[in-house]
């Protein structure tokens, strides 16, 4: 962790990558002890880091399963298709968005722009995308 902080002058500026950081070590999720953790080691306040990790569709902040899908549901992707994707993932999966199913391995959430407005529909498989999607 200090290797990273080093790299920000600024320690707040290093918020998002030990938030990465902090996530990965605690399963996949930014729990209420990572989140302390991180206010104490950059000095900020807990409602601080809750606005940051609550703003950006990467950082979980509840748990998800081993293969997160996150379909991007804004504008672009809704008007190419983004609704029957996410109907075609719930059917194969028996999930809902916002679940997870019961062996943990998929987890299927509705997200913000994911910045691929060109490619659309389009979804994030954990951090990798799938651009051009079609059922």
């Amino acid at each position: 962790m200090d290797r990273h902080l080093a790299k920000y002058p600024v320690k707040r500026s290093a918020i998002l990558p030990l938030m990465f950081i902090v996530q990965r070590e605690r399963g996949g999720y930014l729990d209420p002890a990572g989140v302390l953790y991180l206010a104490n080691r950059l000095t900020l306040r807990i409602t601080d880091i809750w606005e940051v990790a609550t703003f950006y569709s990467m950082i979980n902040t509840e748990p998800v399963g081993k293969y997160h899908i996150q379909v991007c549901k804004t504008l672009s992707c809704k008007i190419r298709g983004a609704g029957t994707i996410t109907e075609h993932c719930s059917s194969k999966l028996g999930i809902k968005p916002g679940e997870t199913t019961a062996d943990l391995r998929f987890t299927l959430s509705e997200v913000e722009c994911l910045g691929s407005c060109g490619t659309a529909p389009m979804f994030q498989l954990n951090f990798d995308y799938h651009e051009n999607l079609t059922t």
